[in-house]
């Protein structure tokens, strides 16, 4: 097992780490609208943070020399899922013909008061 830590997003706000491989698998932590440099989170529609939330991943996926396109599957959690459409619009922009498999959740509350959470597992 090996752990990824890039500082290109947020480091953990708890015991956890950005990432681990294991077994030729990338496993990610949950990742919110954070900004990496400031540790702020990016507030406003949930374009933003869904935008921000995928920088995360797109940077977490770097350090572990693998992409989208080799994303299996991902877990989205949303505080509303009315919110969904749009969400699905910027998924669909950022992850262009990468189709991993997906579950979607709407949650009572997410760290921070943040509107989405994403985490994913993906080949390396």
């Amino acid at each position: 097992m090996r752990t990824i830590s890039t500082p290109n997003a947020p480091a953990a706000i708890g015991p956890y780490s950005q990432a681990q491989i294991s077994g030729g698998h990338l496993f990610t932590a949950g990742q919110i609208p954070l900004v990496p440099d400031t540790m702020e989170m990016v507030t406003g529609p949930i374009e933003a943070q869904t935008e921000q939330v995928l920088k995360n991943l797109a940077a977490i996926l770097a350090a572990a020399n693998t992409g989208w396109d080799r994303v299996v599957k991902t877990t989205v959690f949303l505080t509303d899922l009315a919110d969904f459409a749009t969400f699905n619009a910027v998924y669909e922009r950022t992850l262009g013909s990468a189709k991993p498999a997906r579950s979607t959740v709407q949650v009572a509350g997410l760290p921070r008061g943040a509107k989405v959470e994403i985490e994913l597992i993906a080949e390396v």
